[in-house]
């Protein structure tokens, strides 16, 4: 005859397995979001470097106030 923990224990210990493994994908579904937004910062920044060299290839090494598009020298740059 083989023993067992009483019903509600095991009713206990189910609950609380259920609750890790919930709990374990939620971080798998936040991974994978993760990894998306990293992806979709990758390709933001490599679009923003070509505009960036876009721009400089245009108006040469200048700063540009990204509110009004007010065009400056840089302090070592020169314009074209």
């Amino acid at each position: 005859m083989s023993k067992k923990i009483e019903e509600q224990e095991l009713a206990n210990l189910k609950e609380k397995v259920s609750n890790i493994n919930s709990l374990q994908m939620q971080i798998g579904g936040l991974e994978a979001q993760k990894h998306e937004l990293l992806h979709g910062i990758s390709l933001a920044t490599t679009e923003f470097q070509n505009v960036q060299k876009e721009l400089q290839d245009k108006y040469g090494k200048v700063s540009i106030n990204i509110s009004t598009g007010e065009i400056s020298e840089d302090e070592f740059g020169t314009k074209n």
